[in-house]
């Protein structure tokens, strides 16, 4: 917490906290160079030290400051002051939408309409400035003192959502679109349906999904239909309740196109309450297929172009001529009983009229039969030249393979291997991915978007490619995937020149790191030296090239290490528990092959061996192995925390083989791994920890637990197995309150990959 007087930039005056979000604390302030009050949102510290986050919370916040409009709360700085980082807004004294609902219980439809048309300009505004919100929920909307309703946090949501693991993904899933609860991508339809969920809870009270915990409400989302909202609602007007199941369509394809669409009809549902104006796409499940026959064929076969196009022509004139609007057969019963009245001889021509009106009734009759013969027959007409054009492709294709026309039979194994491939792309409803490396990050996302493809951000590294240039991706070029997926991509840091430092004498594992911590790729060479006593078993002897040397980040600099001395194949297992990583991978030096693994531990301090194996030598039980072949893994600790947490890893195993997606991989034979860093979760107060894991298996969204009721310790080392050949998945992490209930602190896209 900030300090009352506290100056910001040497600019803005803290004058009190106002408020605390999941992410950051807010402020009033005071900007003395424009003397106005200020609203400043200051991130936390648990964003502060994530310089992943950081760059792109920067990179947001100023293209949301561009962003000004009355139905947005508009930024005006954004920066950074002794490690501090902030955002200064717009101040806007009112309350949420969020609480001005639950203060009413329901909103009027009216009411309902008029704060979603402010809503919705303000969400417009940010989307024609290519500034998707992806938090669109009620306690992001503010109705000032005045009547105002403004949309809030811009910038902020998709710099989290930018982030992946190393911070939470931004949005409660209670307002989450299916594409962004199952680790999709997300667009401007993804903030229409978290709109449609936030009109729901206006006009009844209530979100349309929950649940007692975070998956269950996702894969609610993904798989039920919602109650109607008239269901909680009995007076909600028609068109409203239509506007709210288009917005809330799982498919994508099904929502209103854009924010503009959405208004349209909200300012026409005020006209027209119970107009039937909102049209909802349906799928046509019941369509007959129609089966050409043969005698059919042959009669297109053998009609000329020319006289179906006749037949057609005359066909829609005809019917444009037809007016099926003249006939009224109440005006006719009216008139009927107006004869009832006069004179016999009125009766009489009323007669003769009666039946001329049957003659025409029966006419027209005759003709809206016709009609509709008319459209089956111009249907008809239409899928029959259709299969006329798919026969005769037939017989060109046919003609070619044989040799008949075209090029004959040196073309057709070339022919048919460009039909298969075609065949293979538009069968299957893949798409590729295109080439990423070399592009600027804008020009990626355009290039993706285009493809309804998303992309992720996981780092930089040392690359050929410019500084800032996208400088690898996962997965490469030309693989085939589905649409709303997502492709990982690493940023270039350049090739910065680095010298190498004289690490003579060093032990060999920390000269290791010194390196890779200044980007350069590292190989050992591990040798017996011809003098052993110039440096100690497992220390540096020799680098490539030498020290002083300047090189590249992304080059390979070769660290030559001592073996000691040569005591053949077979040598004794040092023991190295109880000692300092690098120090025992030094004293085991002579052994080519050693493995690191991690291990949390409640008594054994961080980077220090727990155990390994095999064991190490002593007097009782002497060890020996071959220095050139066998491995020794050595085990350390990750770090301390109390008892539940030490069995986390043993009962998180556990939990995880018992699941369906790890019991199929091992039944397989095939093993998904998911072994991501996850950093601490904003809002957490060190209770027990929930994780869930959801994955699409088949088509079907499947959920585990793989952590439950534990306290982690973080940043948490996760290792996941998921379910065989799923390379996609989102953890769902809460935290036990104090009535034994879970709250969610985040949710994470994770990624699997086959183990080796």
């Amino acid at each position: 917490m900030i300090k009352e007087g506290v100056f910001l930039g040497k600019r803005y005056e803290i004058l009190g906290r106002i408020g605390s979000g999941g992410m950051a604390d807010v402020y009033k302030g005071k900007d003395h160079k424009l003397n106005r009050f200020v609203a400043i949102k200051v991130l936390k510290s648990d964003y502060r030290s994530d310089e992943t986050f950081i760059k792109k919370f920067l990179s947001e916040a100023q293209a949301a400051a561009g962003l000004m409009h009355p139905n947005v709360v508009n930024v005006y700085d954004v920066g950074q002051d002794r490690g501090l980082y902030y955002m200064v807004m717009e101040l806007v004294e009112g309350i949420t939408l969020k609480d001005y609902i639950e203060k009413k219980g329901k909103l009027s439809a009216k009411e309902t309409i008029s704060i979603a048309i402010q809503m919705v300009t303000g969400i417009q505004a940010a989307h024609n400035c290519h500034i998707i919100h992806r938090d669109i929920k009620p306690q992001n909307i503010i109705i000032s003192t005045d009547g105002k309703v403004k949309v809030t946090d811009f910038g902020i949501a998709r710099a989290a959502s930018s982030n992946t693991i190393s911070s939470n993904v931004m949005g409660s899933v209670h307002y989450s679109s299916p594409e962004q609860v199952r680790g999709g991508y997300s667009d401007e339809k993804s903030d229409i349906y978290s709109l449609g969920i936030t009109l729901y809870e206006m006009v009844t009270g209530r979100v349309p999904f929950d649940g007692d915990t975070t998956v269950a409400i996702a894969i609610k989302h993904l798989q039920e239909e919602m109650v109607p909202p008239s269901l909680y609602a009995p007076d909600l007007p028609y068109s409203l309740e239509q506007i709210i199941l288009k917005c809330t369509q799982k498919s994508v394809d099904r929502r209103y196109n854009k924010m503009e669409d959405v208004i349209a009809d909200l300012k026409h549902s005020l006209i027209d309450p119970q107009g039937d104006f909102v049209k909802l796409t349906s799928v046509d499940t019941d369509a007959k297929t129609v089966v050409i026959s043969d005698e059919e064929l042959g009669e297109i076969k053998h009609t000329p172009k020319q006289s179906i196009k006749a037949d057609i022509e005359a066909l829609e004139k005809e019917l444009n001529e037809t007016n099926y609007d003249d006939y009224d057969p109440d005006e006719d019963e009216d008139r009927t009983s107006r004869s009832r009245s006069r004179s016999s001889r009125d009766r009489d021509r009323e007669r003769d009229r009666e039946r001329d009106r049957e003659r025409d009734r029966d006419d027209r009759e005759r003709r809206l039969k016709k009609k509709k013969r008319g459209v089956s027959v111009a249907g008809s007409i239409v899928a029959l030249i259709a299969g006329a054009a798919v026969l005769i492709a037939v017989i060109v294709v046919a003609g070619k393979a044989t040799g008949l026309i075209g090029g004959g039979k040196a073309n057709t194994e070339a022919d048919q291997q460009e039909q298969t491939t075609q065949q293979d792309n538009t069968d299957d409803g893949l798409v590729p991915v295109p080439d990423l490396v070399g592009k600027t990050e804008a020009e990626a996302q355009e290039l993706l978007a285009s493809l309804n493809i998303g992309m992720s951000y996981k780092g930089e590294e040392a690359s050929t490619q410019a500084k800032g240039n996208i400088s690898s991706q996962d997965p490469v070029e030309g693989t085939r995937v589905e649409k709303n997926s997502t492709v990982n991509y690493y940023v270039s840091k350049g090739s910065e020149e680095i010298t190498v430092p004289d690490l003579f004498g060093q032990n060999g594992a920390a000269a290791q790191e010194t390196l890779e911590s200044q980007g350069v790729n590292v190989q050992i060479n591990k040798i017996y030296p011809d003098d052993t006593s110039s440096v100690d078993i497992g220390c540096v002897l020799d680098t490539e090239p030498t020290a002083g040397t300047t090189v590249k980040a992304g080059d390979t600099v070769t660290l030559t290490i001592s073996r000691g001395i040569d005591y053949g194949d077979s040598v004794q297992v040092p023991d190295v528990t109880g000692l300092e990583k690098n120090e025992a991978i030094a004293k085991l030096g002579k052994f080519l092959n050693i493995n690191v693994e991690t291990q949390v531990s409640t008594d054994v301090a961080e980077g220090t061996v727990i155990s390994q194996d095999p064991i190490g030598f002593t007097d009782d039980d002497p060890v020996y192995g071959n220095p050139d072949t066998d491995t020794i893994t050595i085990t350390v600790s990750s770090g301390t925390q109390d008892t539940s947490a030490a069995e986390s890893t043993e009962d998180t195993t556990q939990t995880q083989s018992s699941s369906d997606a790890a019991a199929a991989a091992v039944a397989n034979g095939e093993i998904w791994k998911c072994t991501q860093r996850l950093n601490t979760p904003t809002g957490y107060t060190g209770g027990l920890v929930r994780l869930e894991l959801v994955q699409e298996v088949s088509g079907v969204p499947t959920a585990s637990t793989v952590v439950d009721g534990q306290q982690l310790t973080f940043p948490y080392q996760l290792d996941i197995i998921g379910a065989p050949g799923v390379a996609e998945g989102t953890l769902y992490l809460s935290e036990q309150q104090s009535d034994g209930s879970y709250q969610e602190l985040g949710h994470y896209p994770l990624t699997f990959e086959k183990a080796e």
